[in-house]
């Protein structure tokens, strides 16, 4: 396996935490504007 550098023990976990991040506020929009357009369907 060898020796990591030290970088590699914070830029892979700050680059999962990035697509963390990343995925949870897509997710989190599409949500919102899936139940607005419930909303939206459930008033006419």
């Amino acid at each position: 396996m060898g020796d990591w550098p030290l970088e590699h023990l914070f830029y892979i976990p700050a680059i999962l935490l990035v697509g963390v991040a990343l995925g949870f506020r897509l997710g989190a929009k599409a949500a919102r504007e899936e139940l607005a357009k419930r909303r939206r369907d459930r008033m006419r």
